[in-house]
């Protein structure tokens, strides 16, 4: 999805258990298949499906824009269902999904991301105060200007004149790790080029420099809202391509674009023997 990869196992279907370690080598460009995280499909609670989303440190997320578009389509395409809207539960909550299809082949993806919020404890970011819009944060001899929101997951936006992908390599672990994060945080540098469109740079929890990534789509394209700078239907732009954000007068998120399938195939003998049991 956008140059955001990952790789789509069903829980059901699996040998052993998926451990921490065993994703850390099913991802690894190395060792093992290589990409930016693994979406298990699991029975759904109180939806049609289920997904965790792994990071390929081992670490999981709550949500995954790009993820559960990618999970879309392969259960459409796999014969899982033939239904073109049905739900997801995923740690960060249900999304509905919706697949536009164009002569039986899906073409783009509309999911429902559930709602933005800017409030400190919901995100979480430390320290008393309700919201954390256009707060300044400290990193080593700088300081930013932040607007921290979850979209299930949690993000720190920082808007920028220039955009500069060394920069936000250089800045994101220091800014993922910060004290003011208990949980961590995604990180978005952003440059708005009109009211209706914005470019973004992204660091990634657990996953580091990402092409693209829906959630953090969600978070700019809300933060963007908040703080004036945008209208309500805003094109994010990022390295991997572009992505459609709505933003309702109740903070509600819709998401839309595409997502392909890159190969299908079986983990080796060699490989499971050696992953950990």
């Amino acid at each position: 999805a956008l140059g955001n990869d990952y790789i789509v196992l069903d829980e059901a279907r699996l040998s052993r258990r998926l451990t921490p370690e065993a994703v850390r080598v099913i991802c690894d460009t190395h060792f093992g298949v290589g990409s930016d995280g693994i979406l298990l499909l699991t029975a759904g609670v109180r939806a049609d499906f289920g997904v965790r989303i792994f990071n390929p440190d081992g670490g999981e997320a709550e949500k995954s824009g790009n993820g559960l578009r990618i999970l879309a389509k392969f259960l459409y395409d796999h014969g899982y269902t033939e239904k073109s809207e049905f739900t997801v539960s995923t740690p960060g909550g249900t999304v509905r999904a919706r697949l536009h299809l164009e002569t039986g082949r899906v073409t783009a993806i509309t999911a429902d991301m559930g709602r933005a919020t800017f409030v400190s404890s919901e995100i979480p970011v430390a320290g008393p105060r309700r919201e954390v819009v256009k707060e300044e944060l400290p990193v080593g001899n700088r300081r930013f200007t932040v607007t921290a929101v979850s979209v299930g997951n949690p993000h720190c936006v920082i808007f920028t004149d220039t955009l500069d992908p060394d920069e936000v390599r250089r800045l994101g672990p220091a800014i993922e790790h910060h004290p003011s994060f208990p949980n961590r945080i995604n990180v978005q540098f952003a440059k708005v080029l009109a009211r209706d469109r914005v470019s973004i740079l992204i660091w990634e929890r657990g996953a580091g420099y990402t092409l693209a990534s829906g959630t953090s789509s969600c978070a700019v394209a809300a933060a963007s809202v908040k703080n004036g700078l945008a209208d309500r239907r805003v094109t994010v732009e990022s390295p991997g391509g572009e992505l459609c954000v709505s933003v309702g007068e109740g903070w509600d998120l819709t998401l839309t674009g595409p997502a392909s399938e890159i190969c299908r195939g079986t983990l080796s003998q060699d490989m499971l023997r050696g992953l950990s049991p």
